[in-house]
Parts: C-alpha cells; sequence; structure tokens
C-alpha cells in the first residue's frame, strides 16, 4: 500500500472549508452552493477516489484542487502549496500559481485532444508551453508515449484512435511536465467497462512506478474498488464519508463499504436475526460460518454475499440469518466479532465493538 503504511503521514492535497457557490441564470440569479465546507485530505502516493451521485459537487471539487474554479472561500493546498494565497495577488504571484500548477497533471472525461495534431504532438503541447526545444519535447513525448502503451501511434491523429486509446494519449499529456499530483475527472465514463479497467490498471500502475498521487473523481463503485486506496462519499456539496478502504470496511453503518459490497435479502420472520458480516483480512480466508455453526449447532442462511479483491487483499461481505432473535443471539454474534470481524445488525442501531474486535 502507499504512503499511509509509514508512521509519518505527508498530505499532498488539503483543502480546508472549501466552500464554491454559482449564481445560477435559470434561478434570477439566486446562488447555487456546489462545495459546502469540504475538508479533503489526500496522502503522499495513494489513489484517492471522490464518489458521489452527479450533482453531487465531485467536479467542482476537483476544478477547485487546481484552480480552475476559484473556491468562493477556503483554502487549497497542493504539496506544500497555498494555491488560493498564490491565485489573483499580481504578475508575480501568478507565476508562482503557473508553476505550482504544472505539477498538477489533469485528465478529463473528454479527452479534450486537439484533432489537427498528432498523437505526438498533443502530448508536446504542455511542453510548448513550458518553453521546453523542439529535440526535449519530442524525447519527452516518446518516452510517455511508451509509458502508456502507445509507443507505436506517435504519428496517428485522434480520429484513428479508440476511446481506450485516446484517453491514454490525455494522460501521457498529463504527464508531460512531471507531476507530482494527477487528477483525473470521470476519465473513464465514457469508456466501456473492459476498456475502463485497462486505463484504472494504467492509472494504479503510474501511481506505483511514478510515485504520483492521484485524486480520482467518479460515479463508480466499481472504480474504487478497483483502485483506490482512500474514498470519500460526497452529498449535496459535503463530504459525508471518508477514510481507507479498510477502515471504511470496519466502520459500521458505512455507507460507501455497504455500497463497495452490497448484499441483500430480507429475515423469513420476525424471530429471526439478520447480520451483515464484513471479512478482510487474514479473517477473509477462514471458514467462519461453519465453525459458528458447528460450535453453537445452529442453522444458519445465507441470504446474499459479495466477495472481490482490494488492493490485493480478498474482502468480502455476506448477509446471514440466525434463528431466534437478537438477544437469543448475543452469543454468537460475540463468537463472530472474537474472529476479526465487522458486524452489524439490520434493524438495530449500530452496537459498541469490545477492544480487540473490529
Amino acid at each position: 500500500m502507499p504512503a499511509h503504511s509509514t508512521v509519518t503521514e505527508t498530505h499532498v492535497i488539503t483543502t480546508t472549508g472549501l466552500t464554491k457557490t454559482y449564481r445560477s441564470p435559470r434561478s434570477r440569479g439566486r446562488e447555487v452552493t456546489a462545495l459546502d465546507g469540504v475538508d479533503l485530505h489526500v496522502r503522499e502516493g495513494e489513489v484517492y477516489g471522490v464518489i458521489g451521485q452527479s450533482g453531487a459537487g465531485k467536479s467542482s471539487l476537483i476544478r477547485c484542487v487546481n484552480l480552475l474554479e476559484r473556491p468562493t472561500s477556503g483554502t487549497v493546498t497542493v504539496d506544500g502549496r497555498d494555491l488560493t494565497a498564490l491565485a489573483g495577488r499580481g504578475p508575480r504571484a501568478g507565476k508562482e500559481l503557473r508553476q505550482a500548477r504544472s505539477r498538477i497533471g489533469m485528465v478529463f472525461q473528454h479527452f479534450n485532444l486537439l484533432s489537427s495534431r498528432t498523437v505526438q504532438d498533443n502530448v508536446e503541447l504542455p511542453l510548448e508551453i513550458l518553453g521546453k526545444s523542439g529535440k526535449e519535447r519530442s524525447r519527452k513525448a516518446l518516452e510517455l508515449l511508451d509509458l502508456v502503451g502507445l509507443a507505436d501511434k506517435a504519428k496517428a491523429y485522434p480520429a484513428q484512435l479508440s476511446g481506450g486509446q485516446k484517453q491514454r494519449v490525455g494522460i501521457a499529456r498529463a504527464l508531460a511536465g512531471d507531476p507530482k499530483v494527477l487528477l483525473s475527472d470521470e476519465a473513464t465514463s465514457a469508456l466501456d467497462p473492459e476498456t475502463t479497467r485497462s486505463v484504472l490498471q494504467l492509472l494504479r500502475d503510474l501511481n506505483r512506478q511514478l510515485g504520483l498521487t492521484v485524486l480520482l473523481i467518479t460515479h463508480e463503485m466499481d472504480d474504487v474498488k478497483t483502485v483506490c486506496d482512500s474514498a470519500a462519499l460526497m452529498e449535496k456539496g459535503r463530504i459525508v464519508e471518508h477514510g481507507t478502504v479498510s477502515e471504511l470496511l470496519a466502520t459500521p453503518g458505512s455507507e460507501l463499504a455497504a455500497a463497495l459490497f452490497p448484499v441483500a435479502g430480507e429475515a423469513s420472520g420476525d424471530d429471526r436475526t439478520v447480520l451483515d458480516v464484513t471479512f478482510h483480512g487474514e479473517a477473509a480466508t477462514q471458514p467462519v460460518v461453519s465453525r459458528l455453526s458447528r460450535t453453537y449447532n445452529i442453522d444458519i442462511s445465507i441470504l446474499g454475499a459479495a466477495v472481490d479483491t482490494v488492493g490485493g487483499l480478498q474482502i468480502g461481505r455476506m448477509r446471514i440469518e440466525l434463528p431466534g432473535r437478537y438477544e437469543d443471539n448475543v452469543v454468537p454474534i460475540g463468537f463472530l466479532r472474537e474472529q476479526g470481524l465487522q458486524i452489524d445488525v439490520l434493524g438495530r442501531e449500530a452496537l459498541p465493538v469490545k477492544d480487540g474486535a473490529q
């Protein structure tokens, strides 16, 4: 796992009290709040996913992180630089802002490639803006195209490429300035599932090979499950839940955990107890449910299950039904918790977890 496994954690992206309001022409000039006091902390070297429905504020957030949109209030710090302090503060501050933003790569949903330029020329564009020589631009662009698996497409034009290839060109272009941070704004939403997986894997590979910190905006839970170390759920301009994937899976009642690993099924009667059991770490490979059945001589019904691999670890959720009411099952539930499992009892408030249990 990236940097959050270290003792000292460095936050490469931090937003504090970030707000963004727009005046809506459709509502007679009334202000619409896109961001409402967002505090975001992205650790160095991790892939961080921000997920939410359309209109939740995700795209406004990522555009404020690199100051494509000026926040109404609050601060944005990237790699130790307060970008909001530089914005609009005269020529010198403007130059410093441009320099700071050159270390932030951006990958867009609709590629934003110039149709009249070859693939290589599209990748060279940021280097032209930075004033690099033609020889240096060519060398860097070909190196980046090789990195994203498109070395043979340097002289092609965007119209000759598939959607996935266009997005790989967009990623290569975003890397031209040797960024420390890569922002991805719904970069896979226009792609088919197989291509989406390959592009996400490329982002993960780049994260590991180059030490990139990646902030990924998406509305697809599978994207978070596939590549993210940490995630945040946005609703109505606010972050309502956040943490590492493992932390979220160990949080009783977590909306994100339930969405990442959805399970269904209802109790077959009033005299039944339904549990959502989350397996992760070593517990995921243990026959815990069969051991529970043998230990307490009870019949257990499996109502639903979802298992997948996240960050190289097998993680899953299972919905099971036990005979009897909750009061009759306190001991079996305690047994499951002692095995290191996260247990949510459906129809009851989240229950306290004993020390040492998850």
